[in-house]
């Protein structure tokens, strides 16, 4: 079983980074396989809507949305942590989302997701809400913690003296292990949900 941890800060020893890691040690504990990829300071571009990856199965800006692509379709779950900018997540995570989860046409549904946001002070429930929006459109069960998942910190290091925020991202690294592993359960019991053919309706 393997977790992707996607870092969306830009920097080398972000507070953001240093939540992933509090994380990871979790998911390390109960057996499950992590890799973390580290996109903050990468060149994202945005989505354009040209519909090409319905021809080509991927984006067709070859970069490291498709790298993303390939790993998030073996894997079980997926977490994705970012800064607060201006009450929004970083600009590069959400480009990376907005085309990974657009281009991307493997089945989803079932692989569980999590995300959680690092601020100085303000913004962390908005940004947080606008990244689980991505797994609920997918099919994909998203894991809770103690309390929304957020973690302070301006400074390099500061988030390690919120004490609350780091317990509630070990609470949700142990949450989120359990549903990787019933889900692999019940899958492997009665398989996957039954699919409806999807009804598109406009609303002009």
């Amino acid at each position: 079983m393997k977790v992707i941890l996607i870092n969306g800060s830009p920097r080398k020893d972000s507070n953001t980074l240093l939540g992933i890691k509090e994380m990871q040690k979790i998911f390390n504990q109960e057996n499950i396989d992590t890799e973390i990829i580290n996109i903050g300071s990468k060149e994202v571009r945005g989505c354009i809507v040209c519909g090409k990856c319905g021809q080509l199965g991927k984006c067709v800006f070859d970069d490291i949305v498709n790298e993303v692509a390939k790993k998030f379709e073996s894997a079980d779950g997926m977490v994705v942590a970012s800064p607060v900018y201006y009450s929004a997540p970083n600009a590069s995570v959400q480009a990376l989302l907005q085309r990974l989860f657009y281009s991307s046409h493997f089945d989803k549904t079932m692989k569980v997701g999590a995300s959680f946001v690092c601020a100085r002070r303000g913004g962390t429930t908005s940004s947080f809400d606008v990244l689980n929006k991505y797994f609920t459109i997918s099919g994909m069960p998203v894991a809770s913690s103690q309390y929304w998942n957020n973690i302070h910190g301006g400074a390099p290091g500061q988030a390690a003296e919120d004490k609350e925020g780091m317990q509630t991202l070990r609470v949700l690294a142990r949450n989120m292990s359990f549903l990787i592993k019933s889900i692999a359960l019940g899958k492997e019991k009665y398989g996957l949900p039954e699919k409806e053919e999807r009804e598109w309706t406009n609303f002009i």
